[in-house]
């Protein structure tokens, strides 16, 4: 075969522009990044996850437009699609606002399991969840999950947890584990076995596990650390889409009872990037019928990608 015959049948590789936004910066700084995408309507999926993987960061963000809402939002881990995600919708959001596609006020997200409103308050991004669902081992042993497994999968004994708390699981739109340590210096110093959680985030259909502190700095009512190897994420420094879960675990659970929490993440990292995570919980007679849970967004850079 010549080189002509050679160029002519090879398939075109093509390139797209992803925008690196951090979202839920503290006080500038810190935050997760996010790759965002615009004008996606004519990505496949597979050319997505090609994309999410070349950018490298827990996920990318893919724009197309919507019939029915602001824009339709899909996300991708490097591995695979997710329904939802917290800091990258914060990201797109902020990234948009940036260059005059969205202003203040109300907005909404079409995703995968549906419309989500979108509130931009104050230069903050906002995103709706749904009110909480709670499982726990009674729920698990059909799946071969028990408690001692999952405190076995982070190297925590149960006098390493807060009294009278064990595992759970919570979702307001995916489910996560949610674990209460005693102290930050407890919190500090859990050694994850990464495959033993991707094992048990398979079993319970997990996004990954939210591990928390209320022995916390400044105003926070909780700081975290997130693992979601299932995702392909080793540790993630901030996640709105757990903050949420955790939010709602605090006051239905633990008696804390504000209407709006601050949760910190990231600091315990192996290279710290606090990140600060704001939930404003939605009450009716005492029940959380759902919540908004966002931050602050700051545009890093642009990149190349080529898929």
């Amino acid at each position: 075969m010549s080189t002509a015959e050679l160029t002519q049948t090879s398939p075109q590789s093509e390139r797209v522009t992803a925008h690196i936004v951090n979202a839920f910066v503290k006080d500038g700084s810190g935050g997760n990044p996010a790759g965002v995408v615009l004008d996606a309507d004519h990505l496949s999926a597979e050319d997505r996850l090609k994309i999410a993987a070349k950018v490298g960061l827990s996920e990318t963000a893919f724009v197309s437009k919507s019939p029915t809402e602001t824009i339709r939002l899909e996300f991708f881990t490097p591995n695979r699609q997710i329904a939802h995600c917290g800091h990258a919708t914060v990201a797109t959001f902020s990234y948009l606002a940036s260059i005059g596609r969205v202003g203040e006020g109300e907005a909404s997200k079409e995703t995968i399991e549906g419309p989500r409103k979108i509130l931009l308050k104050d230069g903050a991004a906002y995103m709706e969840q749904l009110a909480p669902k709670y499982s726990s081992e009674a729920d698990w042993l059909s799946k071969g999950v028990t408690n001692a497994a999952v405190l076995a999968s982070v190297g925590l004994s149960a006098d390493q947890l807060q009294e009278e708390t064990a595992p759970i699981v919570v979702n307001t739109g995916n489910n996560f584990l949610i674990l209460a340590v005693k102290n930050s210096d407890i919190l500090k110093a859990v050694s994850p076995d990464q495959a033993a959680i991707n094992e048990i985030s398979e079993k319970l259909d997990l996004i990954g596990y939210y591990l928390f502190s209320t022995d916390t700095s400044e105003d926070f009512d909780a700081t975290t650390r997130m693992f979601a190897p299932r995702y392909g994420i080793e540790e993630e420094a901030a996640t709105g889409m757990a903050a949420g879960p955790l939010a709602c675990y605090l006051y239905d659970k633990r008696d804390v009872k504000k209407e709006s929490l601050l949760i910190e993440q990231g600091r315990f990292m192996r290279e710290p990037s606090p990140s600060k995570i704001t939930v404003n919980l939605s009450l009716e007679n005492g029940a959380i019928t759902g919540l908004m849970a966002g931050g602050f967004g700051k545009v890093m850079n642009s990149i190349e990608v080529e898929f």
